[in-house]
């Protein structure tokens, strides 16, 4: 199928890594121009330049959306290689200190900064780049949530940050309604990332597993935490065919809608 997308301009934040790359590399292959976006220069580049070497368009911003500064950094150099966005994908997000923890380990504080890195940073990069969307009749806008937006687990800072992202779409596709520029949500489950698979390297020293990713994952899989209907996890070029359908003139009658991609694991209602 072809998805119309060629020639489009495509912020993906969070780019350089897992989820959001996945997502950048399957909108470079349907020739979006893209800008990988991130913190640390060496793996922003190293990722464009896979991109490149497919033969996609790739440019690199860098800055940390969680604050006024970094936003401002990230906009000025993606205008100045693009011009402007027709796609904006919202997916930069953290853990307030990089793990999961229960209720009452996560400060107040820990809280607020899980806010701006989840849910503020998406806020920036919304009233940078809609009005020229507007202007112009056409944009996408897709944000990036989590299967435990609606599940009440841990961490419970992240996943209440992540509801407040599909609160957010909604009441933002209202807002923008007849303007050409549609919003939707794109909640994964677990997904196969770098980070995911450092986690399971570190299970497999502890308990003895084998070397190869497929059994390692099917080893976790088997443990509760995560169960999946699916007979695998989720990778990030899953997500990435999901957004590019989203972003893409084919899906014109679609926003305001959250669109689980979990292979089955949510336990609750969407």
């Amino acid at each position: 199928m072809d998805l119309q997308l060629g020639g489009k301009r495509a912020l993906v934040t969070g780019s350089n890594t897992g989820i959001g790359k996945g997502i950048a590399t399957v909108l470079a292959r349907e020739g979006v121009t893209v800008v990988i976006h991130g913190r640390k220069r060496d793996r922003a580049e190293a990722t464009a330049e896979e991109i490149r070497s497919t033969g996609g368009i790739a440019h690199v911003a860098l800055g940390d959306l969680a604050s006024d500064e970094g936003a401002a950094a990230v906009v000025k150099a993606t205008q100045e290689r693009m011009g402007g966005v027709d796609i904006l994908v919202n997916n930069i997000g953290a853990l307030s200190g990089g793990t999961i923890r229960p209720w009452f380990e996560i400060r107040p504080e820990e809280w607020a900064e899980t806010m701006q890195q989840n849910v503020i940073a998406a806020v920036r990069m919304i009233h940078a780049f809609i009005p020229s969307m507007r202007e112009r009749g056409w944009g996408r806008v897709i944000n990036i949530s989590s299967a435990g937006a609606t599940q009440a687990t841990d961490p419970p800072d992240y996943c209440a940050a992540k509801a407040a992202v599909i609160n957010m779409t909604l009441s933002l596709s209202k807002t923008l309604a007849r303007t050409g520029v549609t919003v939707n949500t794109v909640s994964p489950g677990c997904t196969r990332t770098e980070m995911f698979e450092r986690t399971l390297d570190k299970m497999a020293a502890a308990n003895g597993w084998p070397d190869d990713y497929d059994s390692r994952e099917a080893r976790f899989m088997d443990l509760g935490r995560f169960p999946c209907a699916a007979k695998r996890y989720g990778r990030p070029e899953d997500i990435g065919a999901l957004v590019a359908y989203l972003a893409s003139p084919l899906a014109t009658f679609v926003t305001g809608a959250n669109y689980r991609i979990d292979g089955g694991q949510c336990q609750s209602v969407n």
